[in-house]
């Protein structure tokens, strides 16, 4: 009888070594990291009866049959696994406990894309998420955005803002290193600069500042001049130090700068 004692205690204590083996091996390849209100799916394989779809609590606990409260918050889902089959093994209840965990609903984990964006919003975080995909998600920037972005991220408990140029991580994709996203980080895409185009044209209104656009560039952007404007009758202000609107001589090869006000003249004949 000692020896059988002896020799179930063995496979016991062997099981339990290989599991956290193979478990240790494939924590490198968990994408999450569970919190407060994700929702998972746990499963035994050949143990149906325990299979459970639970809430992680505000606190970061979940209830498991058998073995009861599990503390799961900021835990992978293979560390979850690993901490579920080890209890399942030590307690005595399955003898060869191969558990599984799904985040079916990862709450916790989400990044806030605020501003001019097709879709704002919040959404889901994997460990390989980057600023591109993120922009992504959200369906692109639309035609009032800019392409550069504001990265408020929490360091050491302080807020820190990091701006983004996206052209440069979609041009030079081989020898830029991605910007990896963060729990909690927030994205906000500004509008871009812009000039806007007043009197004597076709559409006038507000237009984005293009690189290397200058005033002539700028005409067909506004639909071109009516019948009745002048390229002589051209007026531009702009502002100055202090924000104020002042009106300054600039040829038709001049660049367009942020917030200019272009306005075309009407013919005298």
């Amino acid at each position: 009888m000692l020896t059988n004692i002896k020799l179930h205690w063995f496979d016991k204590r062997y099981l339990l070594l290989m599991v956290l083996l193979v478990l240790s091996i494939q924590k490198s390849m968990a994408a999450y990291t569970i919190g407060p209100d994700d929702l998972l799916r746990i499963s035994v394989y050949g143990y149906d009866d325990l299979r459970t779809e639970v809430r992680v609590s505000a606190d970061g606990r979940i209830t498991f049959p058998l073995i009861g409260e599990v503390a799961v918050n900021g835990k992978s889902s293979i560390e979850l696994e690993e901490a579920i089959a080890v209890r399942l093994i030590e307690g005595g209840f399955v003898h060869d406990a191969q558990v599984n965990v799904t985040v079916l609903n990862h709450v916790s984990q989400q990044v806030s894309v605020l501003g001019y964006v097709n879709r704002p919003g919040r959404y889901p975080l994997d460990s390989d998420s980057s600023i591109v995909d993120l922009i992504a998600m959200a369906e692109g920037i639309n035609e009032m955005g800019d392409s550069k972005v504001i990265v408020t991220r929490t360091v050491e408990g302080k807020p820190q803002k990091q701006e983004l140029d996206l052209k440069v991580y979609l041009e030079d994709v081989k020898s830029i290193a991605p910007f990896k996203m963060r729990q909690g980080d927030q994205v906000y895409v500004p509008k871009a600069p812009m000039f806007y185009i007043y009197g004597e044209v076709q559409r006038p209104g507000g237009y984005r500042v293009e690189p290397d656009i200058s005033v002539v560039k700028a005409l067909p952007m506004g639909g071109g001049l009516t019948l009745r404007g002048t390229e002589n009758g051209i007026v531009i202000k702009r502002k100055d130090k202090s924000g104020a609107l002042q009106e300054v001589d600039v040829e038709l090869g001049d660049a367009v700068l942020k917030d200019d006000v272009i306005y075309v003249g009407e013919r005298w004949f």
